[in-house]
């Protein structure tokens, strides 16, 4: 059964990067048969949920197993009700706050990438897709530094086509890290990134969700009908057995 949800929606539920949450993981059991799943949705990332109550979760990319990404484990917590996800980097402890779901991270979690700040938001939205020669580039400029908004935009070349990302929870815990100040982020088309750096490196992340896609329901099984005849006997072979 696969969810798909959007994660860091911008307000009015718009916008959001796209997840797909298969709540079934031990019908998926290889690691090859994930992945090959993951390419085939095209996502940017897909989670499997291997124990729904314990929340041990695995998150792959079309492309690769990632051990950590803030938004697989944002929607995760959403859709599950989840206060702590189990992944291959440690419990991820999350909290639900009105419309947002925040989880806290460390940036040493995510891989590193060039963080290229801006003269002006106009200057990050004239950028290509991707900018020439440039991989794993996030462009940021200040929309408002006194009130901490930042427009941004995140550029991957990860080898399954992804060129641009809507929203990148990695990205923005290092930015967050680097600045050390909550930010209030604006990327893509109009997702939005909130972050609050806390104690000892960790840093909160959080985000809207919306369920865009829902699991089917488990059908119901259907008992098989008994042939009768008018007399109300059931047939079977050439006896007939009272009902």
């Amino acid at each position: 059964m696969l969810d798909v949800l959007h994660v860091f929606c911008g307000p009015g539920d718009r916008y959001g990067n796209k997840l797909g949450v298969v709540r079934d993981g031990a019908a998926v059991r290889a690691v090859g048969d994930r992945q090959a799943l993951a390419a085939r949705l095209g996502y940017s990332e897909t989670v499997f949920i291997d124990d729904p109550e314990r929340g041990i979760v695995d998150i792959f990319t079309p492309s690769c197993p990632l051990p950590f990404a803030a938004h697989p484990l944002i929607g995760t917590a959403w859709l599950l009700d989840l206060d702590v996800l189990v992944t291959p980097v440690g419990e991820v402890y999350g909290r639900h706050d009105g419309e947002f779901t925040w989880i806290t991270a460390r940036a040493e979690w995510v891989p590193p990438r060039t963080l290229r700040q801006y003269a002006s938001p106009e200057e990050v939205d004239a950028l290509p897709a991707p900018p020439h020669g440039e991989d794993g580039l996030y462009a940021w400029a200040w929309e408002d530094e006194a009130a901490s908004r930042v427009r941004a935009r995140a550029f991957c070349r990860r080898g399954d086509n992804s060129v641009e990302d809507e929203a990148t929870g990695a990205a923005a815990l290092l930015l967050t890290h680097q600045l050390d100040r909550a930010l209030n982020i604006i990327q893509g088309q109009g997702s939005q990134i909130l972050t609050a750096p806390g104690r000892d490196g960790e840093i909160e992340i959080g985000g809207r969700v919306r369920l865009t896609q829902p699991a089917p329901p488990t059908p119901t099984p259907v008992r098989a009908r008994i042939p009768m005849d008018w007399a109300g006997t059931v047939r079977l072979a050439s006896r007939k057995i009272p009902w």
